[in-house]
């Protein structure tokens, strides 16, 4: 069974339709890289996904369970937005780490917060804190931060605070990671390094879904790629028979302008 079950999903804003009949499913440790021309809809749908926007139609599932469907009001409760978006750990384009926070506490905040609702939580808290810090700890030296723990944003470069929010999303045990163009507020020589997470993160087949323009990048790491042009799905299979040898004319065009590029 898949992870993730996307079925015929629209979004408009006023009179425009930003996403038409997306439709799309994702097995269990594998990832999935979205490309496509700036304005295709590529965010949109991870902002859908992690319910930052909610669709206009369709439906979500996930492990099989339907935790948004468009036509049931009772999927659609404010009370379960969160339960929902513990489902998508999202990593965004601009690291968004909170500036008054070490790097160790942007990656347990949100854990810690979660504590609180633990019925065992003020008999516990003392070792409750002290996981969620050791857990902490340990994603910051998977990260290869061990050494920065204590530094604030502004004393990280933007690749390590990219690394900080990797860290931040898997410490809250998501299904699915989601990245959003994770390199595109990187100079060229901190790009690496972030790739070379997502890569090791494909290596242990953390299930992820990767918005992103390195089609090199997509074409190695990923197990399927989805092109999006317009608000649709153009073209989606294998990533090296979608980079390599593309049936679609508009993504054989996308691809060349790109190479050109």
């Amino acid at each position: 069974m898949a992870i993730l079950e996307v079925r015929n999903i629209e979004k408009h804003f006023g009179a425009t339709r930003v996403l038409e009949d997306i439709s799309f499913e994702l097995e269990r440790g594998q990832a999935l890289a979205i490309i496509g021309s700036s304005g295709s809809g590529k965010t949109t749908l991870l902002r859908c996904l992690n319910f930052l926007e909610t669709p206009d139609q369709g439906s979500i599932a996930v492990e099989g369970k339907v935790i948004f469907d468009a036509a049931d009001p009772a999927t659609q409760k404010e009370s379960e937005l969160r339960k929902k978006r513990l489902h998508f750990g999202m990593v965004f384009q601009s690291f968004n780490l909170f500036p008054q926070y070490t790097a160790l506490e942007n990656v347990t905040l949100a854990v810690k917060l979660l504590a609180k609702e633990r019925p065992d939580y003020k008999e516990k808290k003392n070792r409750i804190l002290m996981e969620i810090e050791d857990e902490g700890k340990a994603l910051l030296e998977r990260m290869g931060l061990a050494d920065r723990a204590d530094h604030y944003p502004h004393q990280l470069s933007g690749g390590q605070q990219q690394r900080v929010a990797i860290a931040r999303a898997l410490a809250l045990h998501p299904d699915i990671l989601c990245f959003d163009e994770p390199t595109s507020a990187l100079d060229p020589e901190l790009t690496g390094e972030v790739l070379k997470v997502i890569r090791s993160l494909a290596d242990q087949k953390t299930t992820m879904i990767i918005v992103t323009h390195e089609m090199a990048f997509a074409r190695d790491v990923a197990d399927q790629v989805i092109f999006m042009d317009g608000g649709v799905i153009v073209e989606q299979g294998d990533a090296k028979q979608v980079i390599d040898n593309p049936q679609q004319e508009r993504t054989r065009q996308f691809l060349s302008r790109y190479a050109e590029n």
